[in-house]
């Protein structure tokens, strides 16, 4: 029993943490104090006993899209793992992950599933303990506000969860008290199982009908979650998980579309930092470039100082020249020389290219990061609408976002020829938004196209990727301190 009880002491203290402070705008918040997300047996009253409390809690979930996964991680993960980037750079974790080579004991692998758990924990105490609130000046409106925020924020990270590694724990509760007398009740807390991904997509599907039910329909910071927000990830969801629910698709990218959003007229006013919180944005994270509200993620993609991370392939180059899609190539790619810095087997030192989408790279770095946006949506719409049977609407989407960056209506006359022109449209409006390998996997195409993906003078790269590796492994050091969980098949 001592044993246990050393076990269950070390888990608490690695449970997530949550700030406390008094707030005016989540953004502007510097945390006042650290405290554990339980409660000892000791304690008593509420969890939050004031409105600026729970504030500052939620504004402490809300800064998860601030931390090394939704900087760096993310798109790793979207596009280095896909047919647009290369890992670059030397950090051998990201090369597994290009490579289709990971391990249990990846670095990244590691860090990825204890981030988004830990945002979790910290959606979880606000969501379970904001209605007890005893202050009277957080009105019951603004009570629902942050639930369905909170809400949001816990359904997004599960969403990042399921796709990577399939069934995953549903962690929906805090560990409140603790004593020998609960300890069954609490086991499962600690040491969960995973669920089967279909209760992983049903739990987000709730938490997002419940944000949907009670965020703000809009915001001028749109960092801020909305209904708008609260749509594209259902519409997204339900074109994700299997099987794939077009209809639901079609009315939540049309409740987005009605919400007011409209693409810019040109597409580089989405990357040139004077257009931020556009009406074609849907959730952008804002941040200042101070110590404290810094993007330093943006560093890491452009530079000269040292090789950066998801160097754009020679695949995609040539994605973008056989479209003559100079428009989006020239918003997207940017090329250096970079002779005497560095080398690289894809590109010479002369012409290298690195993303260009987000273009303030010093540190600390005022860059805001796009997570959602209308094209995105359209582009999902004209995806339901094949899927459907109506390949006149699918293609009238299709040549919307084409019109933009002034390229001709598609030729897709059939509805396999009309998937594949939904797709290549994808890939070119997005490339390095860190959505291609998702893209890929849920259309049932990531083995395919990865297996045939070219590189310099358009020779295949060899990969050779089995089904199991669309999943990644559970982290060797959960599977270490947690005997409840079970390694995902082949690694």
């Amino acid at each position: 029993m001592k044993n246990i009880f050393k076990l269950l002491i070390a888990t608490l203290l690695a449970l997530p943490f949550y700030s406390c402070g008094k707030i005016n705008d989540f953004l502007d918040l510097k945390p006042a104090d650290n405290g554990i997300a339980i409660e000892n047996t000791t304690s008593t009253g509420p969890t939050y006993k004031t409105a600026n409390a729970v504030e500052a809690a939620l504004a402490g979930v809300y800064a998860g899209f601030r931390n090394e996964y939704f900087e760096l991680d993310y798109f790793v993960n979207g596009d280095a793992q896909s047919d647009d980037a290369y890992a670059g750079a030397d950090n051998p974790a990201n090369f597994q992950i290009d490579d289709y080579k990971i391990s249990p004991t990846n670095s990244n692998v590691k860090r990825d599933w204890a981030y988004l758990y830990n945002i979790i924990g910290q959606a979880n105490v606000v969501i379970n303990n904001v209605d007890s609130v005893p202050d009277t000046l957080l009105t019951s409106d603004r009570r629902k506000e942050i639930r369905g925020e909170a809400s949001f924020i816990r359904a997004f990270m599960y969403f990042q969860l399921v796709q990577l590694w399939g069934d995953v724990p549903l962690q929906l509760k805090e560990l409140k008290t603790f004593n020998a007398a609960i300890l069954p009740d609490v086991y499962p807390i600690l040491f969960p199982k995973r669920a089967p991904m279909t209760d992983v997509y049903a739990q987000i599907i709730i938490d997002l009908e419940t944000a949907l039910l009670n965020v703000k329909a809009t915001a001028a910071n749109k960092t801020i979650i909305t209904k708008g927000a609260a749509n594209a990830m259902l519409a997204k969801v339900y074109a994700t998980q299997d099987p794939h629910d077009w209809n639901k698709v079609l009315k939540y990218c049309n409740d987005v579309i009605a919400g007011g959003y409209s693409l810019l007229p040109d597409y580089d006013q989405l990357w040139d930092n004077a257009h931020e919180n556009s009406v074609e944005a849907i959730f952008e994270i804002n941040y200042e470039g101070t110590a404290s509200s810094g993007n330093w993620g943006a560093s890491m993609f452009r530079g000269l100082d040292w090789k950066k991370f998801n160097i754009p392939s020679n695949d995609l180059v040539a994605a973008f020249d056989a479209e003559h899609d100079n428009i989006r190539k020239a918003s997207s790619i940017i090329f250096l020389d970079v002779t005497g810095k560095w080398s690289d087997p894809h590109w010479p030192q002369t012409n290298y290219p690195f993303g260009n989408k987000y273009r303030i790279f010093t540190s600390p770095s005022p860059q805001n990061y796009i997570f959602i946006r209308l094209a995105d949506i359209l582009l999902l719409k004209a995806e339901a609408l094949n899927e459907t049977g109506d390949l006149t609407g699918a293609a009238a989407l299709v040549n919307q976002i084409r019109t933009r960056v002034s390229l001709p209506n598609t030729t897709a006359g059939t509805q396999p020829d009309m998937h594949l022109a939904i797709e290549k449209e994808r890939r070119l409006e997005l490339a390095f938004e860190g959505v291609r390998w998702y893209d890929l996997k849920r259309t049932g195409r990531a083995i395919e196209v990865m297996n045939n993906v070219t590189g310099v003078d358009g020779v295949n790269l060899g990969y050779s990727i089995a089904l199991y590796q669309l999943l990644w492994p559970i982290p060797q050091a959960e599977l270490d301190k947690n005997t409840q969980l079970t390694q995902n098949p082949g690694y």
